[in-house]
């Protein structure tokens, strides 16, 4: 939510009581406000870098349907949209396999709108985990054009989506978006708890109710107070937003989605599987150019399969799969991403005319459920237009919140006579040690618990307490005064 707090008490406030000593020693308390100051602090001015980058990334992807359209209008729409019925999709697919030269067809999405194309994938060796994906217009079986894509997606929404997950710097990268998300919610989290305890706390503005000051921000005050208000009560009206950017990214990332992974293999709520096996041997076999191995089904069976999975209740946006080898049943896939979704799945044997198996959305498991649409919310695509302008709305004000809070360090800086400072100077160190025992213990154990689930934050959490504990070794012995030698006798 924000990324650095003003720490100094506001001019209206009285001075905080001293805290009482116990033997030379600060009286322990239950108040974790000043640790926190310091961990948002620190970890505002530290991952902001990486938060403006992944908010910036994110605002060019969520727009990508629309790009899409302009760039690649003519593979993804039709020449024209006329009177006629579409052909039937085997003679699309036929026209596809004529014109394509290498590769082994795999897949098929028929046009899901009026003005839409057909696409027809095929797998190419050379190209690794990506395909080769051929538009036909389904009016007129004309190849409107073809493109290498990454499981559906176009070039240039595959690019901007490897450059917010890893800025194209693979392994690199893929710590930046990671350890970016593993902190969001930490910052997000913490700023909303010191928000709320300064606004609850000032008793100079008694005007205003306690939801007034944490929604709004005094449009009175002027320089730090008013760069703060803006910091904190924006950051209030996205946390919300920012918490789920942050789960659902952590879903799918690498370390932390591994371990999230294991949670819903451990509670059985991974998304039931399709079998694919107990199909009639295909006859006539699957296309096959260049190198690469065979399809075992045809083509020509693809009107079948469209028609079986009709009638059996696969309806709207659909993908479907040739089988990969002989025994194996053609698939059928749901692929409608906008609210309510649809993500049945279905295995053909075309040639006895049934259906194998079956899985359907409403029988995942709750977790399963909830992993898939966060995801399509992350991405935009669950509520169409509605969700790329929400996350649209929360990367520019989480841009907004990191000036505002860098804003706030430049503003709070020392400027007069020999305290002048580039910045301004950081909260105490050593709050821990001011916390009551019992919840140090369990602070400790929270967070290796937390390190553990995700370790971009573990690892860089340590390395920071590390740093901190080597800068403040050295600023103590800079600051302790050297020994002064004992003046010789008779002087």
């Amino acid at each position: 939510m924000s990324v650095a707090t003003d720490v100094s008490p506001p001019t209206e406030e009285p001075a905080a009581a001293p805290i009482a000593r116990t033997g030379g020693q600060p009286a322990r308390t239950w108040s974790v406000v000043p640790l926190l100051t310091r961990l948002h602090f620190y970890a505002g001015i530290l991952v902001a870098p990486l938060l403006v980058i992944a908010a910036l990334t994110g605002l060019l992807f969520v727009f990508t349907p629309q790009l899409d359209s302009i760039v690649y209008d003519k593979e993804l729409h039709a020449a024209r949209v006329g009177p006629g019925l579409p052909k039937p999709l085997s003679e699309q697919v036929a026209a596809a396999i004529a014109a394509h030269p290498t590769g082994t067809f795999s897949t098929v999405i028929p046009a899901s709108a009026p003005d839409a194309t057909t696409k027809v994938v095929f797998m190419v060796p050379e190209l690794g985990e990506k395909q080769e994906t051929v538009y036909v217009d389904p009016y007129t079986g004309e190849i409107r054009g073809q493109l290498v894509t990454w499981w559906g997606s176009t070039p240039l929404t595959t690019w901007l989506d490897d450059f917010h997950r890893h800025l194209h710097l693979d392994d690199i990268g893929v710590l930046y978006s990671e350890t970016a998300a593993s902190w969001l919610w930490v910052v997000a989290l913490g700023g909303l708890i010191l928000w709320c305890n300064r606004q609850w706390r000032i008793r100079g503005e008694k005007r205003r109710s306690r939801v007034e000051a944490t929604l709004l921000y005094d449009t009175a005050a002027k320089g730090v107070r008013r760069t703060r208000g803006m910091h904190g009560a924006t950051g209030v009206w996205l946390v919300v937003g920012l918490l789920f950017l942050s789960a659902t990214g952590l879903t799918w990332s690498d370390y932390a989605g591994a371990n999230f992974k294991l949670a819903l293999d451990s509670l059985d709520a991974n998304r039931p599987e399709l079998v694919t096996t107990g199909a009639t041997a295909a006859t006539g076999g699957g296309h096959h150019s260049g190198g690469g191995t065979a399809a075992a089904g045809d083509p020509a069976q693809v009107d079948t399969v469209l028609h079986i999975a009709r009638t059996n209740g696969i309806t709207g946006p659909i993908e479907i799969g040739a089988p990969a080898e002989d025994g194996a049943a053609w698939t059928v896939v749901q692929n409608d991403n906008v609210w309510p979704v649809h993500f049945d799945k279905i295995a053909v044997d075309p040639v006895a005319g049934t259906v194998l198996h079956r899985t359907d959305y409403a029988d995942w498991p709750f977790l399963a459920k909830l992993s898939a649409l966060g995801i399509q919310a992350h991405m935009g695509y669950l509520f169409g237009l509605a969700n790329q302008l929400l996350l649209a709305a929360l990367a520019i004000g989480l841009l907004c919140v990191i000036f505002w809070g860098y804003r706030m360090w430049w503003q709070r800086r020392p400027t007069r006579g020999e305290r002048r400072a580039p910045v301004g100077t950081p909260p105490a160190r050593g709050a821990w040690r001011k916390l009551r025992v019992p919840l140090l213990i369990v602070g400790i154990l929270v967070t290796a618990a937390i390190g553990w689930a995700l370790p971009a934050f573990g690892v860089t959490l340590v390395a920071f307490l590390l740093f901190d504990a080597v800068a403040g070794l050295i600023r103590r012995r800079r600051d302790t005064p050297a020994p002064t030698s004992p003046a010789p006798a008779g002087a």
